[in-house]
């Protein structure tokens, strides 16, 4: 073995060196370094090329150790003197010229007294082996990559292609990094990035990149220096960036982008290969997934869409089965998907099902492409049929020519189309039979010219379409109408529609008032096209409305003179219209009336009784009629007997009511003043009782007086004798102070406004003018205390009016019977009862009763059975017509011992009394 292949033996530790005689050093030696060392390691001599690459040339006048020379993680590997490194391999590096560790490799053998070290240089050696350990690192980082990216689900791809990023991120050092996809339009967008802590952002998800990347060759990685690249400045900003791209069989479809970062002095290491290989883990597996996912959504989304639309591909295999897709053969209600051509056939209508057979074999044997529309054959006969449009055609040719096709179903269309085609039918029909004349006027050089008439045309003016040409359609214009049928032709040009009345002459020289409608069509452009319109005959409709017109022209010259006060107005009793009679009582004029609100002139108890008494207007009882008061500014009350008439929509809504009235004033005063003339002649006929009642407490407090002045002048006078008649003579002057006051009361006019009140008040208020008087004359009264509380509408002293008048005629007949028979005995009963809606009042004597001939004229006016010069004749007469002002009756007959007279009143509930009449 030569000296070379022993050296070279021992720097690749192939053979182990062996004890080894002393050997003298070699005169020259043209490779490595050798270092001649002492005893203790010191450095006595340097030869070899290597030599000029050490920082320190030669050993210095005192004698440097060899760990001098060397970096300081290497002392570890020659501790001790040169003999203890004997049989090793020593990897040593050295300080160089260059500042880069010098890697040397060698051993050591004696020499006589001293040491020689031979090294060599094996610094590519140790670099390829780091590159092919940082290359196998890559790989497997790149593997790693791609395998997660390959099997994490598609809801966590976003989230993995994050942590991917970072751990490439975090293995190299680069500040920000992102992956770069093609988007829709064909422009690049960032689909995911990721930036470290406390570095700049330089993209987010799904910002636009636009085109500059297109300026980069796709073949290798790039680093960009943005003086060489400005259409980069917007991608990169303003720092350096690293590129590297990643194209399939499309070109380039992807960036894996570094910013903030230069490769080639950061990792240096790592070549362009491993960077396209970590562009490749990355976004080959995303985009294949990416892929993946859209080709499902696309299935998705088109069985979504043909089981929406009820469609789906075929294809037949020969001549006897056929495939089908899974929506179509759910839609055709088939079990299997594969079927023969025959099942498939079945279900075609039979109508349509030959002409298919016949198409389909003209597809297989000369592929003519199939066109068809054809129906199922479904047994219920009741339901429109389910039409299909198939179509289908030959692919390839030879033994490689497949037959396939899509069914749509147009069940709409077609149904729409027959619906479409019958409802054209009927228009035709109509048409022709309609009494309206339809006609078509197409826009010629600015004029419209007739060029269509429907055929009732003839029967309406006996005209063709020929005679309608040119002037001659102006020609049969009325004279008076030629100016309207110009302006309407100009609006209809200007405006695109118009509605015009005119007269045309028929053939017999009759002239037809016609209802013209048009409207204008324009093209694309905005240009006239033609005018489409109907003539309708108005003239029966034209002169009805002439006779209607002057009708209304009548009607309303008889309603303003009328005397009578009319007026309309809606059910809040807003007035829309009232005549000059109305307006002049109401002192405005009859334009002033519309909007003026009828209940202004009204209590609120009117108002609330007259809105109550609309209420209960139906279109079976429309009309009502009701006396009410009005309160007119300066002057009295006014009393209008007034009829309303409700007008109803079809839901059977009051819309408005239309109302006639009369002064009935002077005719109430007079009852007022009736009534007031009766109230004053009762007081009259009981002054002898009211005279009794008074004296009574009269004598007795002068026979108190006379007793007190007999004991003054005896001088007897005791306190508790002197108290007694005192309080004898207080109550006897508070009780004919109380019959002064209500004769006071009772002998005024009545209020203006009936109020609601208590109709025990009015009999108690009855008994303290006639009690005593009754008594007094030996009249027993038999009075039942009313147990109830209910209130009725009216005026309590007219009430107490009806009652005195019913039990003084039944004093005075009872009297006229004592008188007759000395043992008569004599009374009067005054009770009441109730029900739900009414109260009734009771006055019962035991007179012996009216004579039954006489009971149905008792109630008329001045009709009385008293003699001559005693009493009126009205007593009765004006009771009559008080209560029934007060919505009550008035109802006498015998009972087994007498008259009995019943007043009966409506009871006003709680819910119909207002805040202002309710009593407190």
């Amino acid at each position: 073995m030569s000296a070379g292949d022993k050296l070279f033996g021992r720097l690749l530790n192939r053979h182990p060196p062996a004890h080894q005689e002393i050997v003298e050093p070699p005169s020259v030696l043209s490779v490595g370094l050798q270092i001649q060392l002492d005893a203790q390691g010191r450095v006595l001599h340097l030869s070899g090329p290597l030599r000029h690459l050490l920082a320190q040339q030669a050993p210095a006048a005192q004698l440097a150790h060899l760990l001098d020379f060397l970096l300081p993680h290497c002392s570890l590997a020659i501790e001790g003197p040169p003999a203890d490194w004997r049989g090793q391999l020593l990897d040593l590096d050295f300080y160089s010229l260059s500042g880069s560790p010098l890697h040397l490799r060698g051993w050591v053998q004696p020499m006589a007294d001293t040491w020689l070290l031979q090294l060599l240089d094996i610094g590519d050696l140790l670099l390829e082996r780091r590159q092919a350990r940082l290359r196998e690192q890559c790989q497997l980082l790149a593997a790693q990559i791609g395998e997660q990216l390959r099997l994490c689900s598609l809801m966590r791809l976003p989230d993995v292609l994050v942590d991917q990023l970072q751990s490439l991120a975090q293995r190299f050092h680069i500040p920000c990094i992102a992956l770069a996809l093609l988007d829709e339009q064909e422009g690049w967008q960032i689909h995911q990035h990721y930036a470290g802590f406390d570095t700049p952002s330089l993209w987010h998800n799904g910002q636009r990149l636009g085109t500059g990347l297109d300026s980069l060759d796709g073949s290798t990685p790039h680093h960009l220096n943005l003086a060489e690249h400005p259409r980069l400045q917007g991608t990169f900003g303003n720092t350096e960036g690293f590129a590297v791209p990643y194209h399939d069989a499309q070109g380039v479809v992807a960036w894996l982008l570094c910013g903030c970062y230069t490769a080639h002095q950061q990792a240096p290491d790592v070549s362009e290969r491993d960077w396209l290989q970590f562009a490749a883990a990355l976004a080959g597996p995303l985009l294949a997934r990416l892929r993946e996912h859209r080709h499902h959504l696309q299935l998705e989304r088109l069985e979504s869409l043909q089981a929406l639309l009820g469609t789906g591909w075929w294809e037949m295999f020969n001549d006897s089965e056929v495939q089908l897709a899974p929506s179509l053969a759910r839609a055709l209600h088939l079990e299997q998907e594969r079927l023969p051509l025959q099942d498939w056939l079945v279900q075609v209508h039979p109508a349509d099902r030959e002409q298919l057979h016949s198409r389909l074999q003209d597809l297989r044997l000369e592929g003519a492409p199939l066109l068809l529309c054809v129906r199922l054959h479904r047994d219920d006969g009741d339901t429109p049929p389910t039409w299909y449009r198939l179509q289908g055609q030959a692919l390839g040719v030879g033994n490689q020519r497949r037959l396939v096709g899509f069914m749509l179903d147009i069940s709409d269309i077609k149904n729409q189309e027959q619906l479409a085609a019958a409802a054209h039918a009927r228009l035709d029909n109509l048409i022709a039979s309609s009494p309206a004349v339809i006609y078509v006027q197409r826009y010629v050089e600015g004029a419209l010219q007739p060029t269509f008439f429907s055929d009732s045309l003839q029967p309406l003016l006996g005209w063709t379409l020929a005679d309608c040409t040119g002037a001659a359609l102006v020609d049969r214009v009325h004279p008076e109408d030629r100016e309207r049928y110009f302006e309407r032709t100009r609006l209809l040009l200007r405006e695109g529609s118009v509605r015009a009345r005119y007269r045309l002459r028929d053939s017999r020289g009759n002239y037809h008032w016609l209802l013209d409608e048009a409207r204008l069509l324009r093209d694309d452009l905005g240009l006239p096209v033609e005018a489409v319109g109907l003539w309708l005959d108005v003239t029966d409709a034209t002169l009805a409305a002439e006779h209607v017109k002057q009708s209304e022209e009548r009607y309303r010259m008889l309603v303003e003179d009328s005397p009578a006060m009319i007026c309309r107005y809606r059910p809040d009793l807003t007035l829309s219209f009232g005549n000059r009679p109305l307006a002049t009582y109401l002192e405005c004029s009859p334009e002033g009336l519309p909007g003026v609100n009828l209940g202004s002139w009204m209590s609120a108890q009117q108002r609330e009784s007259f809105l109550q008494r609309l209420s209960q207007l139906s279109p079976e009882f429309p009309v009502s009629t009701a006396e009410i008061n009005l309160q007119l500014p300066g002057r009295e009350h006014a009393w209008w007997v007034w009829s309303d008439r409700g007008v109803f929509d079809e839901q059977g809504r009051l819309l408005e009511v239309q109302a006639v009235g009369r002064d009935n004033t002077e005719v109430r005063r007079a009852q007022q003043q009736l009534t007031q003339s009766a109230k004053m002649a009762t007081l009259g006929e009981m002054a002898t009782g009211l005279a009794h009642e008074i004296n009574q407490p009269l004598n007795v407090m002068r026979m108190a007086i006379i007793n007190v002045l007999k004991r003054l002048g005896n001088g007897d006078l005791q306190i508790d004798y002197l108290t007694d008649k005192l309080n004898r003579i207080d109550a006897q002057v508070q009780r004919a102070a109380r019959v002064v006051d209500h004769m006071r009361v009772f002998g005024r006019r009545s209020d203006i406004e009936q109020q609601p009140f208590n109709p025990a008040q009015a009999i108690d208020g009855t008994l303290s003018l006639l009690a005593e008087g009754m008594r007094g004359k030996g009249v027993e009264l038999r009075v039942s205390e009313c147990a109830f509380a209910v209130q009725v509408r009216g005026y309590v002293d007219q009430l107490e009016q009806v009652l005195i008048n019913l039990m003084v005629n039944a004093r005075d007949a009872l009297l006229g019977k004592r008188e007759a028979d000395g043992q008569f005995k004599p009374w009067i009963a005054v009770y009441t009862e109730r029900d739900e809606h009414a109260v009734r009042l009771w006055v019962e004597d035991n007179g012996g009763g009216i004579d039954p001939r006489l009971l149905e004229r008792i109630f008329e006016p001045f009709f009385t059975t008293k003699p001559v010069g005693v009493g009126t004749g009205l007593g009765l007469s004006v009771s009559y017509g008080i209560v029934q002002n007060m919505g009550g009756t008035l109802s006498v007959r015998n009972s087994a011992e007498g008259a009995r007279f019943c007043i009966e009143l409506p009871i006003v509930h709680d819910a119909q009394i207002t805040s202002d009449a309710r009593p407190a």
